[in-house]
This record gives C-alpha cells, structure tokens and sequence, in this order.
C-alpha cells in the first residue's frame, strides 16, 4: 500500500496526541495563554505538536513540517514549560511496539522546545511538508467541544494523507449531528474517533485507544439526491464564517434543519461519514487568508469518502502556495451529487 508506514505513524502520533490532550482538558488549569491573533493556546497545543513532530522526525526526519505553534511563548514562561514538559513526559501509547514507532519519549525540555520549532516550514509546492494543527478549535476544546488533532501530508503540493483525531465525537458513524453537539461535548465512554485517508484508498473511522489502533471500517458520504433534507455544519464562531449568510442558503436550498455549530475539523469527518452533509465555511473578511492546517486532513477524508471540496469559486484547495490558501476564499464541502446546486446558491448570496 501506498504511504503504508506515512499512515501508520500519523494515526499513532495523533492517537498519542489526542490522549495528551484529553488529560490537560481534565486538569482544572489548562494554562490558556493568548497569542498575537487573540485565540487561546494551551498546554495541550504545544504537548500535542513536540509529540507529533518529534514522531515525523524519528520516522521520516528529511519531511518539513508546517505547524502552527512555536515555543517563544515557552522559552519565556518558565512555569508554563514545565508544565508541558510534563504532559509530554507522561504521554505514552500503552503498546510498547507502538511507542518505539513513534520514536520513544522525547529526553529534554530542549528536545521539546526544539521540535515545537521545527513547525516553522513556509510550506510549498515541492518535496513532503506535513500540515500540522495539534488542537483545531481551542476554543471548542477549552469549554468541552469538539476540537480535532489533525496531521496531513502533502507531496509536492498534493495532499496524500490525511488524520482526525475528534476525542468528543460519538464512536457511532451513524449517530446523526444535532444542534448540541458543540456544546458541553466530553470523552465519555462512547466518544472518541480516528479519521484517516490515502489519496486513492478510501477512507475509514475507527475509535481512539489508548495503546494500538483499533479495527477500522471504510466511511462515505450520504447518498444525498435532495438537497432540501440536508443537514449542514457551519462554524461556532461568527468571526470564523458568516452565519446570516450561511442561513440565507439553507433558505434557498429548502433545508429546514437548523444548521449544527461545532469547532474544528470535526465537521469535515462528520460530513465524511455520513452524520452531516453539508459544511459552508463562507468567507467573512476579503483579506482573510485561510491555513492549511486547518484543512488539509479534512480536505482528502471528505474527497476519499466520496464528497467534493471547493472554494465559493468552485476552485480545489491549493496547498502549494505557502502557508495559506491564499488562492482560495471559503470552503464548500458537500456529496457530489450536490454540490453544484449548492455552491450555485452561495454564488448568489454572496454575489459571487
């Protein structure tokens, strides 16, 4: 199989970051600092990105990583550090051939720092560069959402390989969306999911362990020929993707099923398995510029499950052009049987 060993250490490392990041969300001080962009950065964001990272090194240590923390934070804030380095200590894969896998614990607070840097790679159209967002959605994770660990990597621009690590989504793929799933969500007995996809060989979900993978099964879109009984997925936060116009082409489109908010690329692995059908994240500022860590795991699981993603032109996602999709505005991901007619409507709202 294609990208076989790739897979293999993206599923774990992610496996093993998601387990980080469930135990700091059940520490009572997450450590929540604010960066520049004034969102929310925690300890389980640079514990979750020094594991992953350091995995991609050991494994495939010529690859470049796009991340999106680095440790300048850290290296000024001593008790902040430490208490990463703990985290980071601690966390470990109850499967001892697994863990060597993975590269082992990493040594040093340096090692750490060192590895939590080594995601600055300005991305491109050549060679293998990973996409790293070690939690997409703090926000959503900091008050019991859903949040996402999500690693892809890309070859020469393309996207090849893509996992989801969404610890408060129901194990069940058939368990449809609804309105509270965004809210008050925790990884209860049940919860916890692994999305995972190879350009070319389909898709799969399984449930997040704690030690090796747990059997997977293949995931698809719904067969969704009428539009009017979709259900969509949109953003929590207003800043992140316009709502009135959201609800404005769910008018137009007939869909009378409130529209489910949820953080993080948990939506792009609902839609994938069926669960939701729709996810509009529509553009709110002309100067915004999406990254590609934010899409890119979401953007091959959704294609390999047999959906389309575009932007609100219709264009594919370029993950060529650095760390932004800067040649893209918005994103449309739906059936293929769809999503024409859907992405005619956002034309129109939006004046396309």
């Amino acid at each position: 199989m294609v990208y076989e060993k790739e897979l293999l250490v993206a599923q774990l490392a992610v496996q093993r970051a998601s387990i980080a990041t469930k135990r700091v969300f059940h520490q009572t001080a997450k450590g929540a600092v604010s960066k520049d962009d004034k969102s929310p950065v925690t300890i389980g964001d640079f514990g979750a990105q020094a594991l992953i990272i350091h995995a991609i090194r050991k494994n495939f240590p010529e690859d470049k990583v796009v991340g999106e923390e680095d440790s300048d934070t850290l290296r000024k804030n001593d008790e902040l550090r430490q208490q990463i380095w703990e985290v980071v200590q601690n966390t470990k894969l109850e499967d001892a051939e697994a863990e060597k896998l993975l590269g082992g614990p990493l040594t040093s607070e340096s090692e750490m720092l060192d590895a939590i840097d080594y995601g600055k790679d300005e991305g491109g159209g050549r060679g293998r560069i990973w996409a790293l967002d070690p939690i997409d959605g703090t926000k959503g994770f900091l008050r019991g959402g859903q949040y996402a660990v999500c690693l892809a990597l890309m070859v020469d621009g393309d996207v090849k390989v893509g996992v989801l690590g969404c610890p408060n989504l129901p194990i069940d793929d058939s368990a449809p969306l609804d309105v509270k799933i965004g809210e008050n969500a925790n990884d209860e007995a049940g919860k916890g999911v692994l999305f995972s996809a190879v350009l070319g060989q389909g898709a799969t979900s399984r449930p997040l362990g704690t030690a090796g993978l747990q059997p997977g099964k293949s995931i698809a879109m719904k067969n969704l020929t009428d539009v009017s009984q979709a259900t969509f997925c949109e953003s929590v936060e207003a800043a992140h993707s316009s709502h009135g116009e959201n609800a404005a082409i769910a008018k137009k489109l007939g869909i009378t099923k409130p529209g489910v908010r949820m953080d993080s690329q948990s939506k792009y692995g609902s839609i994938a398995r069926g669960a939701g059908d729709l996810y509009l994240r529509l553009p709110v500022r002309k100067d915004y510029q999406e990254k590609i860590w934010d899409h890119a795991a979401g953007d091959v699981i959704v294609r390999e499950a047999g959906g389309v993603v575009t932007d609100i032109h219709g264009k594919r996602l370029d993950f060529s052009i650095g760390r932004t999709l800067r040649d893209n505005k918005g994103v449309v991901a739906g059936p293929k049987g769809v999503h024409d007619a859907v992405l005619s409507v956002v034309k129109e709202v939006l004046g396309v």
